[in-house]
């Protein structure tokens, strides 16, 4: 083997294992993402950039309350009433194994993610009423929202679906929605969000420069 072709060989060796390496550190550590939806508007508007931190998937810890979560979206966005089980309150979703789960999981090509803010945690009552959230019968006070926003279910019961309005969050499972109740497909329409497809939790916002820092 001549020297050329052996310095060609160690570059190829070279990129392949930054290129393993930087998609590991991409699954178990941490990710750059941009806002693509107004869901979450105004804390987080289109467009923005953001680094998500997916440590707590590695470690499968469960986000607290008031933390914003990306997750892995639904196989099932509504459920008529005939569908819905507010007994057990848990977003559906396809199995997959092997190649298909590194593929869609792994390498995330062709999947789909959703933004939104953690309302409520495992063995919490939660009832969406009168335009506002409670939690085991306290309102819950959010702070986030922008004045004369309310909560609601009118817009998953537009849709001809059967809202998840009064539960209790099943074990390793969080609520979430997003800041824009008004438009923002969450929780409401199909359930609570396993831990396993809790991709990660916003840890900054790093783009525009000037709202650099911790998102609230």
């Amino acid at each position: 083997m001549n020297s050329t072709v052996k310095e060609i060989l160690e570059w190829v060796y070279c990129i392949i294992i930054a290129l393993v390496l930087a998609m590991l550190f991409r699954y178990f550590i941490g990710t750059p993402t941009i806002v693509k939806m107004s869901s979450m508007y105004p804390t987080l508007e289109q467009n923005q950039r953001l680094w998500l931190n997916r440590w707590g998937r590695t470690t499968k810890t469960l986000p607290k309350r008031g933390e914003i979560i990306t997750f892995e979206e639904p196989a099932k966005l509504e459920y008529s009433a005939s569908e819905i089980d507010l007994s057990n309150p848990v977003a559906q979703y396809e199995k997959r194994s092997g190649l298909q789960w590194f593929v869609k999981n792994f390498l995330e090509i062709g999947k789909r993610s959703y933004i939104k803010r953690v309302i409520a945690l495992p063995g919490e009552h939660v009832q969406i009423k009168d335009g506002k959230v409670y939690i085991n019968d306290q309102e819950l006070d959010e702070p986030y929202l922008q004045d004369g926003i309310v909560t609601d279910v009118q817009d998953v019961i537009a849709m001809g679906g059967a809202p998840f309005d009064d539960f209790v969050v099943p074990e390793n499972c969080v609520f979430a929605m997003g800041d824009n109740r008004n438009h923002s497909t969450d929780c409401r329409a199909f359930g609570c969000i396993p831990l396993d497809k809790i991709e990660s939790t916003v840890a900054c916002r790093i783009w525009p420069l000037d709202k650099w820092g911790k998102v609230e």
